[in-house]
């Protein structure tokens, strides 16, 4: 891997020059072939130089400034004009896309916006709005992206005024792939109907719900339904405890006999 790589995160950029310690400043230039985004023609004049300065994601907590070096292009074929674009940076930012990923992940782990406002000299309104773009931007991904192979669908309880909600989760990846309000199939039909590669779901993880049952009917045709081992054991204990009442009523009001019942036997200690 290039060391310009390694340095910026980025391809396509070559490091003129280093130097600073808090911040870090980087000149660099870009190597790759350049198009006119208009035509996408190759054939270009020169008619300006300039550099554009941004912020960069830091370096061993030291802040980093990168310095590129563009030009103002004018295109042979459909004589328009325009400004260079680097991969890594968005038109008209004054900030790659590395740094606002970081902005991102600090403030989604914790860090407070004026922490981060005074550690990396941006403004509170700036990392608000930079993590709202984020969170924008990876529920746009996660509604585009086709439905997991294999799925878990459980309901919890939302708010009194929206009701219940229903969680949709990847188990390959262990993560939420969505939440949508609502339980019933009058609710959620709008959305199943709407999701892509219904088709290519092989198995659907759930609890003993009627509803779901007929909406994974419906929509997966594909789908095997397995009953999810927590609600099977609640389904044991519930006929095991009412069992236990009919023939000792007195014991079934035991509490350390129900605590012993619920527990795993690696938990149990036996003595001889």
């Amino acid at each position: 891997m290039p060391l310009s790589v390694s340095i910026l995160n980025i391809y396509g950029y070559e490091i003129a020059r280093i130097s600073g310690r808090n911040p870090v400043i980087i000149k660099a230039k870009y190597t790759g072939e350049v198009n006119c985004p208009f035509c996408g023609n190759e054939k270009l004049r020169k008619k300006d130089r300039y550099i554009r300065k941004l912020n960069h994601e830091s370096i061993g907590g030291r802040k980093t400034r990168l310095y590129l070096t563009g030009h103002k292009y004018h295109c042979l074929a459909c004589s328009r004009y325009f400004n260079q674009r680097f991969p890594g940076v968005l038109k008209y930012k004054r900030s790659t896309e590395g740094f606002r990923r970081e902005v991102f992940e600090k403030h989604n782990n914790g860090h407070t916006q004026s922490y981060l406002s005074k550690s990396l000299e941006i403004g509170t309104a700036t990392v608000e709005r930079w993590y709202h773009e984020y969170l924008e931007r990876k529920v746009s991904q996660s509604k585009n992206s086709p439905c997991p192979r294999f799925m878990e669908i459980d309901e919890h309880f939302f708010t009194r005024k929206k009701g219940y909600a229903t969680t949709i989760c990847d188990l390959a990846s262990h993560k939420v792939y969505d939440v949508v309000l609502g339980r019933s199939e009058a609710a959620l039909g709008g959305y199943f109907s709407r999701l892509k590669g219904k088709s290519n779901v092989e198995v659907v993880v759930m609890d003993l719900s009627d509803t779901y049952r007929n909406i994974v009917r419906s929509y997966f045709p594909n789908a095997k339904i397995v009953t999810d081992r927590f609600h099977v054991i609640r389904l044991v204990n519930h006929h095991f405890l009412k069992i236990w009442a009919d023939i000792d009523p007195e014991g079934r009001k035991n509490r350390g006999l129900l605590s012993l019942m619920r527990r795993h036997k690696k938990n149990l200690v036996f003595f001889n």
